[in-house]
């Protein structure tokens, strides 16, 4: 029975996995735009405001980006949203997403003045699974390990000469525990899973109000 069970929960697994991965392949060739007011697009429309965000940031690229569509996401207006929706836009090359991406990372983006960001278009599930490694990948960078995130949600990072890459955080939490991966100083607070955060911070709140 336990082996069923076992069996079954292996194939749910594999198909979020396909599943995520068809989404993924979908969005591939899409970017998405963070920080453009709501609004904005309906006068020229989506595809018209992509193309005033490139000529002001990327003016040699212009000419050469092809769009097939764009549309703000969520199409319509959540009034009790406090973030602005984002603006997806689907290229016809993977390459021209890959150079705009790649030249965002070298500077500040701007859209009449105001920062913006612009950003891979993944789904639900693989952006969730690449921010658990935010306070890994931070702790790493400052300390200089050259962290990267993989498709579709792993870490790397440079230790002792070697690449080391890792799918979940639990494999890491073991190998660091074990002492068979340094810096166990570096990664000890950020591997803590949330359940002991939660109790250790409850212990010193204690501690406080009991002094």
């Amino acid at each position: 029975m336990l082996q069923i069970e076992e069996e079954r929960e292996l194939r749910l697994k594999r198909n979020e996995e396909s599943l995520r991965e068809i989404s993924d392949l979908i969005r591939k060739c899409n970017i998405r735009i963070i920080g453009v007011q709501e609004g904005e697009e309906k006068e020229n429309g989506a595809e018209s405001l992509f193309k005033e965000i490139i000529a002001e940031n990327f003016p040699n690229l212009g000419k050469e980006i092809h769009v097939e569509e764009a549309a703000r996401s969520p199409k319509y207006v959540n009034v009790k949203r406090r973030t602005v929706g984002h603006i997806v836009v689907k290229l016809e090359k993977l390459n021209d997403k890959e150079r705009i991406l790649g030249a965002a990372r070298q500077k500040k983006i701007t859209y009449k003045g105001t920062c913006i960001r612009l950003s891979v278009d993944f789904s639900a599930e693989t952006l969730q699974g690449r921010r658990d490694w935010n306070d890994i990948f931070k702790s790493l960078r400052d300390k200089n390990f050259q962290p990267r995130i993989l498709y579709p949600a792993k870490i790397s990072f440079r230790y002792d000469g070697e690449i080391k890459t890792f799918a979940d955080r639990h494999k890491l939490r073991e190998l660091v525990a074990m002492r068979c991966l340094a810096p166990q100083e570096i990664l000890k607070k950020a591997l803590i899973p949330e359940k002991e955060k939660g109790e250790r911070g409850y212990k010193a709140r204690s501690k406080e109000l009991n002094r």
